[in-house]
């Protein structure tokens, strides 16, 4: 059983930067690709960024596009989402997850391992 932990998240200002972590433990994720979510206060959660096992595939959300790049370290077991130019509309609970399978993937459904989620928010 995988088991993730985020860190990383906390408060800046906008146009600020934040580096999310996420750290497997139990059993290796090299062989999932995996994503990051987020939900925001009265919305409900959305696909942020998703990486394959070898990172040479990835995809963002447009609202992400050109501002987060996501990464992953599979000799540390951790994945990462460098987040720049941030705008309080960033703000939300940043969720990882690891996949059933290989592919990049945007549902939630083809996910079935969860962290607890790390908050970022980002004043104006």
């Amino acid at each position: 059983q995988v088991q993730l932990v985020e860190s990383g998240g906390g408060l800046v200002q906008a146009g600020g930067s934040l580096r999310l972590s996420c750290t497997a433990s139990g059993r290796t994720f090299n062989n999932y690709a995996a994503g990051w979510f987020r939900q925001a206060p009265g919305k409900e959660r959305e696909f942020v960024a998703a990486i394959r096992p070898l990172g040479i595939s990835t995809d963002y959300a447009d609202s992400v596009k050109g501002r987060f790049t996501i990464s992953r370290s599979n000799a540390k077991n951790t994945m990462y989402l460098q987040m720049n130019s941030l705008k309080p509309e960033d703000t939300a609970l940043y969720y990882c997850a690891a996949a059933k399978g290989p592919l990049v993937t945007r549902r939630e459904y083809d996910y079935d391992r969860w962290g607890q989620g790390t908050q970022v928010t980002v004043s104006s």
